[in-house]
């Protein structure tokens, strides 16, 4: 019985070829309680691996956070099986602004402590008093009051590429790093104005929410189904589009185009541009923003050490990372010490 991908990212994409089918690139989450999420996740594999679904997908005891593709001639199957699920009948699908076949190219499903790592101790408060659920319409309405603050709940590298007009972004790089300095920032306005957050899909804004209305703001509202919902709205409805900018995604596309506006810069060069890349040397891994004139220079590479490794034979560079892993610095981006961006600031 398979339990597990078993091909790799090269093998995977050659079928994603040789099928010649569109794939729809999603994701959806939610809060329910899971009382085997070891079980529970054996069993999304057994059902979903059939139907060559693919995606990173997170289970745990509070519940599912997923982001996936399907190809498209077994959507109704893979919908069928979501509605054979209490929990999951009827659920929300944020359906991907850009489409991209390639967008997975494993399926991965893994039980966690957390659906999203938070860093709260969640029985201290209660996780269903969440805030008011706002579509792009009523979204548009609030923001242009007055009294109204825009917060963005994502990290400095989704929301460096791109944001809401006049959102707070604020400088961390994880989500629980956010929380604390977001209520001590806006400490004075627990009472006196409206609290607007938003994100990629709108699950970090459902556990914030509940978070801040605990810590005693009174006026807490979310951007429901996240930046990927809104965008969908905006373009079906005719709608005024708020955000500048992309759309910072966890696969394979790393982005979407949300507006034409390019309001970041090349870490390297400093030139307008807004492509991530990982680094080509396998050891770094560093993901970046790095114009094509950079990519040329540098071979791929966040740095000309770096690119002289990728220039070694590759039993070379295989011996050089023997041993060796990447830690989570690979998401510092335009913190490095070596990019030019953060040397200037």
């Amino acid at each position: 019985m398979q339990l597990y991908n078993t091909l790799s990212a090269q093998e995977r994409a050659a079928l994603i070829d040789q099928a010649g089918e569109e794939r729809l690139t999603m994701s959806f989450y939610t809060y329910a309680h899971i009382e085997n999420p070891h079980l529970f996740r054996d069993q999304l594999f057994l059902s979903w691996n059939p139907l060559n679904v693919l995606g990173r997908i997170y289970v745990a005891k509070e519940g599912i956070n997923a982001q996936l593709s399907v190809p498209a001639p077994t959507f109704e199957a893979f919908k069928k099986h979501l509605d054979s699920v209490d929990f999951l009948r009827g659920i929300r699908l944020n359906i991907a602004v850009e489409q991209d076949n390639k967008s997975f190219l494993k399926l991965t499903i893994k039980v966690r402590h957390k659906i999203v790592a938070d860093g709260l101790e969640d029985d201290r408060f209660d996780v269903t008093n969440k805030g008011v659920h706002l579509n792009a319409e009523a979204f548009n309405s609030l923001t242009n009051q007055e009294d109204t603050i825009v917060v963005d709940m994502r990290n400095h590298y989704e929301s460096e590429i791109g944001h809401f007009e006049g959102a707070i972004t604020p400088d961390v790089d994880t989500f629980r790093e956010s929380l604390p300095i977001i209520e001590k920032d806006l400490a004075a306005h627990k009472t006196d104005k409206k609290l607007v957050m938003y994100c990629t899909g709108g699950i970090r804004c459902e556990k914030a929410s509940a978070y801040f209305k605990h810590k005693g703001f009174k006026q807490v509202y979310q951007l429901e189904g996240g930046i990927i919902e809104y965008a969908r709205q905006v373009k079906e409805k005719g709608l005024e589009n708020k955000f500048i900018g992309k759309n910072f995604v966890f696969d394979e596309r790393r982005s979407e185009t949300i507006s034409e506006d390019v309001i970041a810069s090349c870490h390297q060069c400093g030139s307008p541009c807004d492509t991530h890349i990982n680094c080509a040397n396998e050891a770094c891994h560093l993901l970046f923003i790095q114009c094509p004139s950079c990519a040329e220079k540098f071979d791929n590479c966040c740095s000309t050490d770096c690119a002289t490794i990728i220039a070694l034979p590759e039993e070379k560079q295989r011996a050089l990372r023997k041993g060796k892993h990447n830690s989570n610095k690979i998401f510092k981006k335009g913190r490095a010490h070596h990019l030019k961006t953060l040397n200037q600031s």
